[in-house]
């Protein structure tokens, strides 16, 4: 049992502060990697998850990222962190809870893109002029960050 079953366990479904961690992963043609989820049933969102005991938002980064699509990343670069009320959710379960969220980009990934039956339906690298419409709407926030203030650097490094 994680750290966040073990926390319900005790207090049910009210509302917690969770922390956890997003990886924009760039590959060389400059398309971003994206994950159809399973819940939201379709949605699309970036490779990402909660916190463990322990870890530092890095280590939440490179953890999560590996177990979504066993793609290991090198160096992050900080993007921002997202925190407030628009980050409240209710899971389909009744457990109610606020996220504070660091993202991260990197263009440094190895590995072979695996799908995560049990998290994912499916994972698209996208061109930032063609990304899909049903976005998570946290995500799409973060992604409007990245590509306003980031996107175009890691494009003229890449060339």
């Amino acid at each position: 049992m994680g750290y966040v079953e073990e926390l319900r366990a005790l207090i049910g479904h009210r509302p917690i502060i969770l922390a956890g961690a997003v990886v924009f992963v760039i590959d060389r043609d400059g398309k971003i990697l994206l994950q159809q989820r399973k819940h939201p049933a379709g949605y699309w969102a970036v490779p990402g998850g909660i916190m463990e005991l322990g870890e530092s938002v890095e280590d939440t980064a490179r953890r999560e990222l590996y177990e979504e699509t066993r793609l290991q990343a090198g160096t992050l670069q900080l993007i921002n962190v997202y925190s407030g009320p628009q980050y409240f959710s209710v899971a389909p379960n009744g457990d109610r809870f606020y996220t504070v969220t660091t993202a991260f980009y990197t263009t440094e990934i190895t590995g072979d893109l695996v799908v995560d039956p049990l998290e994912s339906l499916d994972f698209r690298f996208f061109r930032p002029d063609a990304l899909p419409e049903n976005i998570v709407e946290t995500h799409r926030q973060m992604l409007r960050d990245f590509l306003d203030h980031h996107y175009d650097k890691i494009i003229k490094a890449m060339s």
